[in-house]
């Protein structure tokens, strides 16, 4: 297991091998970052090359990076590479909620025509669906009592979501930053949609991420079916690793050395090393995470196994950090708290898990942390 962790670390680019390397690369060679308005997006990328937040942004805004819908429907940030790929494999969401829609009563029609009429009010400037309503008057319909009960309570955010899976709009951050969570809508018109074999090509690009998964894994981050994971596996040569592991990667996996001396992270609760494979028992010797599938704090990681958590106590400018036994290398260990707690103080100011999390919120977390101790 030690090998094993460390592996998935190196894909992950937790090792230092991806330092200065571009935000878009960052993304393409260790995975998409989720996003849910928190701080993992900058924190991935700051834990894997160092980059600073104003880089991330600089990025976005030259789309080089974008958070879009993408495996399961969820957002993540994604590299420019893969921006139709990701749209492709989300856009069952989105349909699934226009299906709702028309089970309500709205025809097809009224859907295209309030998307016409979106494309049509849509330009460079963002607009957010405040300032779309008055705009398209009566293309948009309330679907009253039965469609909040749907969790459908117009046919704006359906249509919205239609056409931000094909590519024709985009959703864009009011300030620029994807640790918050007021957007407006901007023309796309983004080529090469929908991906062929997109299955296929979201499995290959999931187990070179992760450097080795198991089918459930997979079936997990993508929403798919036993039949269809199955069938997208079919089409690449994995090799079992025992235990249901299955790489691209084998030659690569049995020359790799585990290094000799301690290499920490600290990394998001929602970080790819843990959400990619949502297997949290695997990163750990004991039982601190038993019968749990996601990380209830950030981790601190030594070369892939968990040995702590962390959160940040904004009013204090502090990171708070603690460790389930003593550290190998304490030094080593503080040395990248200090550059983490700095990257939050003086660049995100918060480190938020979600659009939720406040210091309020997080406060039991902070005194959990606080008794464990160093």
């Amino acid at each position: 297991m030690d090998k094993l962790r460390a592996w998935w670390a190196h894909r992950q680019g937790l090792d230092g091998r991806l330092t200065g390397v571009p935000p878009a690369q960052v993304l393409a060679e260790t995975g998409w970052a989720r996003s849910v308005g928190g701080s993992n997006p900058y924190l991935t990328l700051f834990a894997r090359a160092g980059s600073s937040r104003e880089q991330a942004d600089r990025a976005a805004a030259a789309l080089e990076i974008c958070e879009l819908p993408s495996a399961r429907g969820c957002t993540y940030v994604l590299p420019a590479a893969d921006f139709a790929l990701g749209l492709t494999v989300g856009s069952g969401a989105a349909q699934g909620e226009a299906a709702k829609a028309i089970r309500l009563g709205v025809t097809e029609k009224e859907l295209e025509d309030l998307a016409a009429g979106v494309l049509s009010v849509t330009g460079d400037a963002p607009l957010d669906p405040a300032a779309l309503k008055p705009l398209l008057g009566d293309l948009v319909r309330n679907l009253g009592d039965a469609g909040r009960k749907a969790g459908v309570t117009t046919t704006l955010p359906v249509v919205l979501g239609l056409l931000q899976a094909a590519g024709e709009i985009r959703r864009v951050p009011v300030n620029g930053r994807f640790d918050q969570q007021r957007f407006g809508y901007v023309r796309w018109g983004l080529g090469g949609m929908p991906v062929e074999n997109a299955r296929v090509e979201l499995a290959r690009r999931y187990f070179r991420w992760t450097g080795a998964a198991t089918p459930a894994n997979l079936r997990w981050f993508t929403g798919w079916t036993v039949r269809d994971a199955k069938a997208a596996m079919a089409e690449l040569e994995l090799v079992d690793l025992g235990e249901g592991l299955l790489t691209l990667d084998a030659d690569d996996y049995f020359a790799f050395e585990r290094p000799a001396e301690p290499r920490y992270a600290l990394v998001a609760g929602i970080d790819g090393i843990a959400l990619l494979r949502r297997q949290i028992d695997t990163l750990v010797d004991g039982d601190e995470t038993k019968d749990r599938l996601d990380l209830q704090s950030h981790a601190i990681l030594d070369r892939g196994r968990l040995v702590g958590l962390w959160e940040y106590d904004p009013a204090e400018g502090e990171l708070v950090w603690g460790t389930f036994e003593p550290p190998a290398s304490a030094g080593a260990l503080r040395e990248q708290v200090a550059q983490t707690e700095a990257f939050a103080r003086e660049q995100l100011g918060d480190v938020r898990s979600f659009s939720l999390d406040s210091p309020a919120s997080r406060a039991p977390r902070l005194a959990a942390i606080r008794a464990m101790g160093r």
